[in-house]
């Protein structure tokens, strides 16, 4: 039986269908980055890293057909117009659970785009040999990208979701522990129904706090779409158990959400984003459930990239 993250003990929650209070603010437009000829055309993040500030934003066991499927039937707007043509693009996982995932994520190795490569990556650490370091790859010096863009002056924050990052024991707190700054509470789980809301508010309070020379690499893993995801589906009850149908509805409460996260992230100046999964998830695919299996379920994920452009907080309300 594949193993599920580790979760903290399940609290009362708030009532999930309750209506989301206030209004998520807009996202900001977004650009497509610069592009430097590499062999491949990609963004030449030389020139990123420094003059803007970093999100990574990691969907939590998001599937990737779920995610099209949403994004094709105009279900999750705020997202869809982030997205290259309104599409998310399908690549490979590093890993098939959150800690094996998170560890490739760090080293620079994002999930691989679904087509015969080689693929120049964004960023790697200096190694000899690597096939997929290009011309506009940011290189570091450091065991990872954390450090690596601390070393370039960026105050790294964690606001973590799953039980790795829940910093309560050796184990969940090993991702975390790369940071400068980690955040978890309960709120933030997979047992909580308004985790995103909870997260992106520590994200807007993070940002307020920073001075305003200071770049930011911050570090977002969204619990929302992890199981249990069951009470993101209006009238579901305990007893229905998790879904495909409610890996969708958690989808779209963190799109209803996401707008706010991407203009706090771009309140200081422009932003670079990274959007994923770091895996997916079976709901009774061929016999499967769960992840930490070998599964096109699990192996296929989403992913973009993309500029947010510099919007003052004055601006964004």
């Amino acid at each position: 039986m594949p193993a599920p993250d580790p979760t903290p003990p399940a609290s009362a929650p708030r009532d999930p269908r309750a209506a989301d209070p206030g209004a998520p603010a807009p996202s900001p437009a977004p650009r497509r980055p610069d592009r430097k000829e590499t062999g491949t055309s990609g963004p030449d993040m030389n020139g990123i890293v420094g003059s803007h500030d970093i999100l990574l934003v990691t969907l939590d066991t998001l599937r990737h057909d779920v995610a099209a499927e949403l994004a094709a039937a105009g279900r999750t707007p705020n997202l869809a117009r982030l997205l290259p043509g309104g599409r998310w693009e399908e690549r490979h996982a590093p890993g098939s659970f959150t800690y094996a995932s998170h560890q490739a994520i760090f080293a620079g190795f994002l999930p691989t785009p679904a087509a015969p490569g080689p693929h120049p990556r964004l960023f790697a650490a200096r190694f000899a040999g690597s096939e997929t370091t290009a011309d506009g790859t940011f290189v570091y010096d450091t065991p990872d990208l954390v450090s690596g863009l601390a070393q370039e002056g960026y105050r790294t924050v964690c606001i973590g979701g799953v039980g790795f990052f829940n910093g309560r024991g050796p184990l969940g707190s090993v991702l975390p522990g790369m940071f400068q700054e980690s955040h978890w509470e309960p709120e933030f789980g997979v047992a909580s129904p308004t985790s995103f809301e909870a997260q992106v508010t520590r994200a807007e309070d993070v940002v307020r706090e920073l001075p305003d020379e200071q770049r930011l690499f911050l570090f977002v893993n969204v619990a929302a779409l992890h199981q249990p995801n069951w009470f993101h589906l209006p009238g579901a009850t305990p007893a229905d158990g998790d879904s495909r149908a409610t890996h969708a509805a958690a989808l779209e409460y963190v799109d209803r959400h996401i707008g706010r996260l991407f203009a706090a992230a771009s309140s200081r100046r422009p932003c670079f984003a990274v959007v994923c999964s770091d895996h997916g998830t079976a709901y009774g695919d061929d016999g499967y459930t769960g992840h930490r299996i070998g599964h096109p379920s699990v192996w296929t994920v989403p992913y973009a990239h993309f500029l947010l452009d510099h919007t003052p907080a004055e601006a964004a309300r």
